[in-house]
């Protein structure tokens, strides 16, 4: 599997979720990374105010902001840039990672699988009994 690593701009915490105001953005990335780590991905998080030697020494990173800040957070896979500029859903990470996402199964509403909906004994009823 890939490694990925965020590189993201300056923050109060290594993940952003802390303080009075936590940006709901910021809380759900956090939650999915680390549902990407239980499935066995190895992912790295750099902060820009924490650990400005991580951003300086990767030249991907050092090109990229040499655009400017508005390209964080940055997130490579492999020393790639995969994305760039916002925090990408856990869809998107799982797709970098290579990890296949099984949806569930949905189960009947009760309400759909009473007497008032079509069934085997009479495939047409559409209305309560």
């Amino acid at each position: 599997m890939p490694t990925i690593r965020v590189f993201d701009p300056a923050m109060c915490c290594s993940t952003g979720v802390c303080g009075p105001k936590v940006d709901p953005a910021l809380a759900q990335f956090s939650a999915d990374v680390a549902w990407l780590q239980r499935q066995g991905v190895t992912v790295e998080r750099f902060n820009l105010a924490q650990q400005p030697a991580a951003f300086a020494s990767t030249a991907a990173v050092k090109e990229a902001l040499a655009r400017g800040p508005e390209v964080l957070p940055l997130v490579l896979v492999d020393d790639r840039i995969a994305v760039e500029g916002a925090y990408p859903s856990r869809e998107t990470l799982a797709a970098l990672a290579g990890v296949v996402v099984k949806k569930l199964a949905i189960a009947t509403p009760a309400a759909e699988a009473s007497c008032c909906a079509p069934n085997a004994d009479n495939p047409t009823k559409t209305s309560c009994c």
